[in-house]
């Protein structure tokens, strides 16, 4: 069949339309997959000539999601207009969603403007402040108040104490737990607890194997990248150039990577501590995955296949689009299970 160039537009047009609702920045992988379902749904789209059938509707999705982006930049979009790069001076990094998010910046709720978001926040202010706050209050509020909280942090990039300030009710379990699951549409805990409940015996079994061979030392160091003991110290001293990491205040010497004997676990970010409190250490690392999401940190450099790991193969983010590494090490540890 012979498709006019007016028709392949609107066919083009229409895909472009349902796409950008889910994201503005599709991978090459994901408009393939578009293309393959189109021309499996219309096989009258196929490509004469073509042995896929569908090569050149993924070149053309291409470049009609680069003109699409283009018409919602001038339309105001949020997401595109955050990722503009500047012609003069120094230029940001584009700013995209790139661990899994499905609502990494949306558009404010019908009805909530600005002016009602900054009211909305300043009510949020005296509420955090009471003995006991409204939690179902602050739930309403946070709702209503996402789209313009993820413009803030995701735009403008602010300090983790400038963020604490001016949104303090986002600095609790309930609530770090509540916004990642708006931005991931996953339940955090339950993602991370169920995770590794599945991959325990396989972690177990591979860390045997490390151990018998030497390798054991090497395990507890990379772990202890996020921990730090306290002998004495002051906590100032402790957090100095702790960028991302945990707490953890236990009983007795420390005779593993991890205690036993845990009675708190603290979240650090940026040298200070923004979560205290927590009962475990696998709830903490939950509100560390949690917190970087929610805050749109990078994972931690010395840590990314680490964080790679938790998010992909634990939290079950985005699992096809993992590195080798991660993929390798998945593979291994499902023959362990098998």
């Amino acid at each position: 069949m012979v498709i006019s160039k007016s028709v392949k537009s609107e066919i083009l047009d229409r895909l472009a339309d349902s796409i950008t609702r889910i994201t503005c920045y599709p991978s090459k992988d994901n408009l393939e997959s578009v293309a393959k379902a189109l021309v499996a749904k219309h096989p009258c789209l196929r490509e004469p000539g073509s042995g896929k059938g569908w090569y050149c509707w993924r070149f053309s999705l291409i470049f009609k999601m680069g003109n699409y982006r283009q018409r919602m930049m001038a339309a105001g979009c949020p997401e595109v207009l955050v990722n503009k790069r500047k012609r003069k001076g120094n230029t940001k990094p584009v700013k995209k969603a790139k661990k899994g998010e499905i609502n990494y910046l949306p558009e404010p709720p019908d009805g909530q403007s600005t002016v009602k978001s900054d009211k909305d926040r300043e009510t949020m202010l005296l509420e955090v402040q009471k003995r006991e706050p409204d939690l179902h209050l602050l739930d309403e509020l946070m709702t209503a108040t996402f789209s313009q909280r993820r413009q803030e942090i995701i735009g403008d990039e602010p300090l983790i104490s400038a963020v604490k300030d001016r949104w303090p009710a986002l600095f609790s379990e309930r609530q770090l737990s509540a916004e990642f699951s708006r931005i991931v549409t996953k339940d955090l805990l339950e993602s991370f607890l169920d995770g590794l409940d599945a991959l325990v015996p396989g972690v177990l079994q591979m860390y045997g194997e490390a151990a018998a061979s030497g390798r054991r030392l090497r395990l507890n160091s990379i772990l202890s990248c996020l921990q730090k003991e306290a002998h004495g110290e002051t906590l100032d001293v402790l957090m100095s150039g702790m960028q991302v990491g945990l707490l953890i205040g236990h009983e007795g010497p420390l005779h593993d990577a991890f205690p036993l004997d845990v009675f708190n676990v603290a979240l650090v970010i940026e040298e200070k501590i923004i979560l205290h409190d927590l009962r475990d250490v696998s709830t903490g690392f939950a509100m560390l995955l949690g917190a970087i999401y929610c805050l749109n940190l990078e994972y931690p450099r010395n840590m990314k296949y680490s964080f790679e790991f938790l998010q992909r193969v634990v939290m079950n983010i985005k699992p096809d689009q993992c590195s080798a590494r991660i993929h390798g090490l998945r593979n291994k540890m499902l023959r362990y299970r098998m």
